[in-house]
């Protein structure tokens, strides 16, 4: 029986406001020439493991953290396009029916992102605090979801063991890998649909089937396998 759901935030519960997604924007601002995947390891370090005071101190340490000079012009940018993704950012349409319905079902849910302190303002515009038995966020620990610490300290503000805890999130270095490494159990939420990556979700809507059958640890060990077998034979198209 699984006794608590984890969600990522940004691109899981909530869109994001912008597209492409603010790192995505900020790599291009930067004019950072290596690769995403490296870009965003060093910058989400720089900028959501602080409580910084406000965003031009954030996006002052995202220069130094690439060697750049802070120019003006360069953090205005920035800090434009961070706000305009809070200001238009919203729930996705299932999000809170999903909630609602694990509140009914009394399963506890937790939240954990790599995030800015910009997050509480959405948490709050949007009345979504109320949802959540526990939060973990990277500025207040000073960790990134890469670190199972991050999602061992939620669990322990939950109450709840590894065991009985599936992690929802549309990132597989973050939320499903991340949580793997923790011993937590993950689902990838693909809402286009394009990763060739089992167990995955589409939607939501899909989680709340899955519980109300009584199917959720049969799929997630079944995507498991077709993962491992896929990852072991990477020539044969499916």
């Amino acid at each position: 029986m699984i006794k608590a759901i984890l969600f990522d935030f940004w691109g899981t519960l909530v869109e994001n406001g912008i597209f492409p997604s603010p790192v995505k924007q900020a790599r291009y601002i930067l004019r950072v020439r290596m690769t995403f995947k490296d870009f965003i390891i060093r910058f989400e370090k720089a900028i959501m493991t602080k409580p910084y005071t406000d965003l031009n101190e954030t996006f002052t340490a995202a220069c130094k953290e690439f060697e750049l000079d802070p120019q003006p012009f360069v953090i205005e940018k920035l800090v434009g396009m961070w706000n305009k993704n809070e200001l238009l950012g919203k729930p996705f349409l299932e999000t809170i029916e999903m909630l609602d319905y694990l509140k009914e079902k009394k399963i506890k849910i937790g939240l954990i992102s790599n995030t800015t302190p910009t997050i509480t303002r959405v948490l709050e515009k949007f009345d979504l605090n109320k949802y959540f038995d526990a939060v973990m966020f990277s500025y207040d620990e000073g960790l990134l979801k890469t670190d199972p610490e991050m999602f061992k300290k939620l669990l322990k503000k939950l109450k709840v063991k590894a065991d009985d805890v599936i992690m929802i999130g549309d990132s597989l270095p973050t939320d499903v890998i991340g949580s793997r490494n923790a011993g937590i159990k993950s689902i990838l939420l693909d809402r286009m649909n394009k990763r060739e990556f089992t167990p995955k979700i589409v939607n939501l809507r899909e989680l709340k089937q899955l519980i109300d059958n009584d199917e959720l640890k049969d799929f997630i060990a079944k995507g498991e396998a077709e993962q491992v077998s896929r990852d072991a034979n990477p020539q044969i198209e499916e």
